[in-house]
């Protein structure tokens, strides 16, 4: 149920306007409270609270422009809702009172009961409406402080990380070098016979590659803050096929003790707009983790191809031979520090890092695998 103000210093007119909306209203029903001045219908507004006002614009005590700034003083001025009524057809004063806050305007005689009672039902849904959407901006303003105080305290966080890896790594790389110049020394300084005898040569063996894997892991925890320091390295035309022969020459020593064959076919995407460095580590590391987790009884070969992708993309696509992936394996791939494989070396790095560096460009990254007959892995890129 509606509750209406009627503000009119005219018995009869009131007694009319109640007429018309009571009689329009029908099981509907409205709550009609009266008053005949000024002041009177400022202190009804502010007990009432009505959803609308019918509001006359000559009072014997004050006018209706006036009695619009006094209502606005009660309540939000965007929460008003008023339907002026005065007995001069005025263009003037109509627009007075839509600036002044009315919703609308009526002229006495000019109206019938159902007119009346459609400007007051209009009235009031376009002031339900302005509320709610003014109650949708202010969600919407402390939702957007919300996210923004968010991504500030990410920012922080990430920072603080790129600080702790950094100092980290940095702090404990002269450990690990007095380490390994302790091994050295004491290899150097035990007679022969203790050097030879079991499991002397074994133990130092173990702690040399203890040492070498610390050292790859400080490596890598320093790749991955350059990375987080690199995310913004602007896009260039790069030539696909010149890059993956350059990472062929630099992995060449490995791939030739291996007895690898690597198939390249990326003439539908001569060029690729990226950031090079970083294509570079996608592809590198792709190729070497391809040689790296080849099948034992197979010599391994990999294919590398481009494809033009949907929406301006590219589709980068390396597929092995190798060992494969379980289910369980791939749901784990792209962790950090994750080592699906013990029978090599590693530290878990490469691929999270690859993972990052595509998901920085708004690209995506997808696995497919077989246990035992190889994996090919997605990679979609803005072009």
């Amino acid at each position: 149920m509606k509750r209406i103000l009627l503000i009119d210093d005219d018995p009869q007119d009131r007694l009319l306007y109640r007429r018309f909306l009571e009689q329009q209203a029908g099981l509907e029903g409205m709550e009609i409270a009266e008053a005949s001045s000024g002041e009177e219908g400022l202190a009804l507004f502010d007990t009432f609270r009505p959803d609308c006002v019918l509001l006359d614009y000559y009072l014997p005590d004050t006018d209706g422009l006036a009695m619009l700034h006094g209502m606005a003083r009660l309540v939000p001025a965007q929460s008003l809702c008023v339907v002026m009524i005065t007995g001069q057809g005025s263009e003037i004063l109509a627009v007075r009172a839509f600036k002044s806050g009315a919703l609308d305007y009526l002229v006495k005689q000019q109206f019938d009961p159902e007119m009346l009672y459609q400007t007051m039902l209009n009235a009031i849904e376009k002031n339900e409406w302005r509320q709610y959407m003014a109650r949708y901006q202010e969600e919407l303003q402390a939702a957007n402080a919300q996210i923004t105080a968010r991504n500030h305290e990410l920012t922080r966080t990430n920072a603080d990380l790129d600080t702790f890896i950094y100092t980290a790594s940095h702090d404990l790389k002269a450990p690990i070098t007095n380490i390994e110049g302790l091994l050295a020394a004491l290899g150097r300084h035990l007679p022969e016979a203790a050097r030879q005898a079991p499991p002397v040569p074994q133990l130092l063996q173990l702690m040399q590659e203890a040492v070498e894997r610390f050292q790859r892991t400080i490596a890598q925890l320093t790749d991955l803050t350059r990375l987080q320091q690199a995310q913004q390295q602007p896009a260039e035309s790069v030539d696909l096929a010149g890059l993956i022969e350059a990472v062929r020459l630099d992995l060449a020593p490995v791939l030739a003790a291996a007895g690898a064959q690597v198939v390249v076919a990326v003439a539908d995407c001569p060029t690729v707009r990226f950031a090079p460095q970083h294509l570079r580590s996608i592809v590198y590391n792709l190729l070497s983790n391809a040689v790296k987790y080849r099948h034992p009884d197979r010599p391994p070969v990999v294919r590398v191809r481009c494809r033009p992708g949907a929406a301006g993309t590219v589709v980068l696509e390396v597929e092995d031979n190798g060992l494969g992936l379980s289910e369980g394996q791939q749901a784990r791939l792209f962790g950090l520090f994750q080592r699906l494989h013990t029978h090599v070396e590693g530290t878990g790095v490469g691929l999270y890092m690859l993972k990052r560096i595509v998901d920085n460009a708004d690209g995506t990254i997808a696995v497919r695998s077989q246990l035992g007959l190889g994996t090919t892995f997605t990679i979609t890129l803005p072009d």
